[in-house]
């Protein structure tokens, strides 16, 4: 069984920073993708930040170039997610995801690419 467990939301001021973990297990971690996607009251589930399987590669959306830095460490079937700089626009439920048996570069952008998806974790930042 499959399970993405994320961890590290919280209530944070703007100007502050968290950090994001999201623990894998069931599948083999490291032939997959992973992505880190965001809902927002009135707003559609947005992308926020990919890795390839290797590491190497990433992709940051435009809102959270510069601020938000994701990384993996496969030994630990983990991936982290550190966002500095934060703004009140950045509060949502940041999702984990991965997207299977990809191509050691591939950082796939759309949430139907994503065969497994984590329950979410609340990210508050306050003005």
């Amino acid at each position: 069984q499959v399970q993405l467990v994320e961890s590290g939301g919280g209530l944070v001021q703007a100007g502050g920073s968290l950090r994001l973990s999201c623990a894998a297990s069931g599948r083999t971690f490291s032939s997959d993708a992973m992505g880190w996607f965001r809902l927002s009251p009135g707003k559609e589930r947005e992308i926020v930040a990919v890795i390839s399987r290797s590491g190497r590669d990433t992709y940051y959306a435009d809102s959270v170039k510069g601020r938000f830095t994701i990384s993996r460490t496969n030994a630990e079937n983990t991936v982290y997610l550190r966002m500095d700089s934060l703004k009140s626009e950045d509060t949502a439920v940041y999702y984990c995801a991965a997207a299977s048996s990809r191509l050691a570069f591939a950082t796939p952008r759309s949430e139907y690419e994503y065969d497994y998806w984590g329950q979410g974790t609340q990210v508050t930042v306050s003005s």
